[in-house]
């Protein structure tokens, strides 16, 4: 699963890679919308959603101008190097233990939350994840919230590099969370941390949005906790 997900992301940002260049696109030029993309590549619009968000992230697209599913990203810069690299590092991600990523992500997130609380972020996207994690039907649902949630921490740090390597981890390590909350069963725990992490942000609690990551990744993965 974890496998083909990763492929499909991949395949993704490849093919929007190809199409950028085959099309003669050039800066300034928009992307087909997320619901033609879709159609056009034969995938599910959340690939495409996802694959736009981590362009956006390296410079390549801007997703702010037009509105609504037929609405096209803004090519910024020519793909070139920055997708090859992050494709790499997909792939290199893909050899990892579960428990490298889950201590890659702790510093990171620290960092991340740290960050955001100091600079005050806007917190919009993290309360829509929590939102969507409250009403979620599945294991598979609450993880693609959960997902939501983090990399929305990340892209409050302002640091573009920290939030494209927060999508890779989570790509990478998409199977094993949701085996963790089909484990855990009650999602309870997981959502009262993510609140605190919120408020903590929302706050300006840089002490206890750090704490609260904390916390949090030993909840959601016990079996890896050895601090």
């Amino acid at each position: 699963m974890a496998e083909r997900r990763t492929r499909t992301f991949e395949g993704v940002l490849a093919q929007i890679e190809r199409r950028i260049v085959e099309d003669g696109l050039t800066v300034g030029d928009r992307l087909p919308g997320e619901r033609q993309l879709a159609e056009q590549l034969r995938v599910g619009r959340s690939s495409v959603r996802e694959a736009l968000r981590v362009l956006e992230t390296l410079g390549v697209v801007s997703s702010q101008v037009g509105r609504g599913p037929d609405a096209g990203a803004i090519l910024t810069s020519k793909p070139g190097s920055a997708l090859t690299d992050l494709l790499r590092l997909h792939l290199g991600l893909a050899g990892l233990e579960p428990r490298e990523v889950i201590d890659t992500r702790l510093m990171i997130e620290r960092w991340a939350a740290t960050h955001a609380a100091v600079a005050r972020a806007d917190t919009q996207a993290l309360a829509e994840a929590v939102a969507g994690m409250d009403v979620a039907g599945s294991a598979e649902d609450f993880v693609e919230h959960d997902t939501a949630f983090h990399c929305a921490i990340a892209d409050a740090s302002g640091n573009r590099l920290i939030a494209a390597i927060m999508r890779s981890l989570r790509d990478t390590m998409r199977h094993y969370a949701v085996e963790a909350v089909e484990s855990l069963g009650d999602t309870a725990i997981l959502q009262a941390d993510h609140r605190r992490i919120l408020e903590a942000i929302r706050a300006g609690s840089a002490d206890e949005a750090a704490a609260a990551v904390t916390a949090h990744l030993e909840h959601a993965y016990p079996a890896l906790w050895d601090r």
